[in-house]
């Protein structure tokens, strides 16, 4: 079991769903009518051709560009555009996804193997099989849109991050930001964190595994048997003979502070004594950011093309509408009596700060959904999508029912953070949960595509469930990507005002 296992799983199912899905629908089909001839533009040499509906970087058509020069060499070789035009087909362009998937089920692997050392070969292989059949990243394997590439570039700069190759992985965070540019946001995410584990590998102190809520609750001597276990990249082991104890929790990630200040304030510490050497080792990231930045003021704004129907709005209520999806998606983990259990008995050790809390979270939400509930146009018009029924049969389907779900959005985020907080720092929390707002808040559309990334990286650093308990969830995950298929080739939709079909799709 490995990266073979799991590269030879998606392919298994992913290459006769392709050459289905290329069969009943062969043409380019939503956003693909816009970025198929673009691709097709690229293959024929003409990369001063724009076309401007086109909202993203040009970094999938490039890749695209190297896939099929690595499959019909000659053709390039030879340099005869009008025989490698012919070779950029849709069902061709489309197979660069099946193949970038694929590479996301590995770098799955890699990471869990990295962040969580214990997990061992056949659990990260079951996994990332786990996340490559994700219903929305299952289903936008198979079309020629941006967001497999993306996930994948992201997926290689956390990878290399952790692995302390920071030029690499700068290298792919700059590839990241040319499939979406949002990703920039994800990249200084990663950066932030690995500066600050890097501070801490530099700084004198015992070290050990960073599951510091576990800990907290353990004896002595579960915590030296844990000890014994291997611990994440960047963390020293304890000596095994040694015992465990709250008042050896010492400088380190794995710290035990006693509050969130002194836990920032130390950290801040330690990056401002480590800053030349922080400064130095992370100038990669920080040529990236500044190459991002000109580009913004060269371009005026962060969009390329339909500015129009894509400008920067406060849509709050979208970052409340991800803590639901990533809780859902996660479903043994968050929706349980027994979580909720955990939930609330952990409120109760400390009533008076979670109840104010639960006070401000109540009011934010309040504000954020009457407030900052965007329905754009683009949700209100298109009936082949999943949000058009969710916004319109759930979200409003009476005047009361946004402000009911805002308990359930509340009790997704606090379960999210409280399950990354098991091994996790606050800061890492924190900057997660920033960056998570960053991203989402801006897009004014609801669109499930962009909550995939978050969604990896919350699966990456939540705890291990169980065999059976992931083998149903993979379960419910295939017989949604199934149910999603079997609407897609063959429910369509009949429009008055436009000839042709329509399909559903997320």
């Amino acid at each position: 079991m490995g990266r073979l296992a799991v590269a030879a799983a998606v392919a298994a199912w992913a290459v006769p769903v392709a050459v289905l899905v290329n069969s009943v629908v062969p043409d380019p089909y939503m956003d693909e009518i816009f970025h198929v001839p673009q691709a097709q533009r690229y293959c024929r040499g003409e990369f001063l051709v724009w076309d401007p509906m086109i909202t993203t970087p040009p970094g999938l058509y490039y890749i695209s560009l190297a896939y099929l020069a690595s499959l019909f060499p000659g053709a390039w070789a030879i340099k005869v555009a009008e025989a490698f035009d012919l070779l950029c087909t849709t069902a061709l362009l489309r197979s660069t996804n099946v193949i970038m998937a694929m590479v996301c089920g590995v770098l799955v692997h890699d990471l869990l193997l990295c962040i969580k050392p214990g997990i061992g070969k056949t659990k990260a292989t079951a996994y990332a099989i786990l996340v490559a059949l994700y219903p929305v990243h299952w289903f936008f394997t198979f079309l020629y849109y941006t967001d497999v590439a993306s996930l994948a570039a992201v997926l290689a700069t956390y990878l290399f991050c952790l692995k302390k190759r920071f030029w690499v992985s700068a290298m792919f965070g700059a590839v990241s930001i040319l499939f979406r540019q949002t990703n920039v946001i994800w990249m200084i995410f990663i950066a932030a964190n690995g500066a600050i584990t890097y501070v801490q590998d530099i700084s004198p102190g015992d070290y050990v595994s960073h599951e510091n809520s576990s800990l907290r609750n353990k004896s002595d001597t579960e915590g030296s048997d844990r000890d014994k276990k291997a611990s994440a990249p960047g963390l020293r082991r304890r000596r095994t003979s040694s015992s465990i104890s709250k008042s050896e929790f010492v400088s380190g990630s794995t710290k035990l502070y006693t509050s969130f200040i002194e836990e920032i304030c130390d950290i801040s510490f330690k990056l401002w004594n480590s800053k030349c050497k922080v400064i130095i080792t992370f100038t990669p990231f920080a040529i990236v950011l500044v190459v991002f930045v000109a580009f913004i003021i060269w371009n005026g704004g962060i969009v390329l093309g339909a500015k129009e129907a894509h400008v920067v709005s406060p849509h709050f209520a979208q970052f409340l509408y991800f803590g639901l999806v990533s809780a859902a998606a996660l479903l043994p983990l968050h929706f349980t009596p027994r979580r909720v259990s955990d939930l609330f008995h952990m409120c109760a050790k400390n009533k008076t700060s979670s109840f104010s809390a639960m006070l401000v979270a109540l009011g934010l939400s309040f504000v954020a959904v009457h407030f900052f509930s965007i329905a754009h146009p683009y949700l209100l018009a298109d009936n082949r999508h999943y949000t058009f029924y969710i916004w319109r049969k759930v979200i409003q389907s009476h005047w009361m029912m946004k402000y009911i779900l805002i308990p359930v959005y509340i009790y997704s985020w606090f379960s999210v953070m409280s399950i990354l907080g098991k091994s996790q720092t606050r800061v890492w929390v924190l900057s997660f949960v920033s960056s998570v707002a960053l991203v989402l808040v801006p897009a004014p559309l609801i669109e499930f595509r962009y909550y995939t990334i978050p969604l990896v990286i919350v699966v990456l650093n939540s705890p291990v469930i169980g065999n059976g308990t992931l083998l149903a969830l993979g379960s419910v995950y295939a017989a949604a990507d199934l149910f999603t298929l079997a609407m897609f080739l063959f429910k369509s939709f009949h429009w008055e005002h436009e000839p042709g079909t329509q399909r559903f799709m997320w």
